[in-house]
């Protein structure tokens, strides 16, 4: 981080939505809503997102999670990332989008990290193509309500 904090780390309470706004961003704080709406939408109350402090190091994160982990909303200094966690049989199902993703997708998921409880995917989202690419991603973590 060279000294930088990008991350929002005042631990007395979750950040605001106006507070996330003016820390990521005009354009990012669209794709964060976005993506919110976009899984309100397809995953009708299914998550009660919940923030968690990672303190001084990692900050505020936005986390979806029904019985496991769906993905994490992490606002950056002038920026969106996204986590998302895939399994063995996720990554399976990922294999077959593949090439459907956009070279940026595609590129973080080939080079992100496998550990014990699967491949950490940290995206930053922004651009259209990459939120059409969350939406087929969370796919695979969990069919969208008909």
């Amino acid at each position: 981080m060279n000294g930088l904090n990008i991350r929002m780390t005042q631990p007395v309470q979750p950040p605001t939505d106006s507070e996330v706004a003016k820390w990521i961003g005009n354009e990012p704080y669209e794709y964060w809503k976005q993506v919110e709406n976009l899984i309100e939408k397809q995953y009708p109350n299914i998550f009660s997102p919940e923030w968690l402090f990672g303190g001084k190091k990692h900050g505020w994160s936005r986390r979806y999670k029904k019985s496991r982990s769906f993905c994490t909303f992490i606002p950056e200094k002038n920026q969106f990332a996204l986590l998302i966690v895939f399994g063995a049989k996720e990554r399976e199902k990922v294999k077959i989008i593949h090439s459907s993703l956009s070279m940026y997708t595609r590129k973080t998921y080939d080079e992100a990290k496998t550990y014990h409880d699967g491949k950490w995917l940290f995206l930053t989202i922004n651009s259209e193509d990459v939120v059409e690419d969350v939406i087929k991603l969370l796919e695979i973590k969990r069919k969208p309500k008909k």
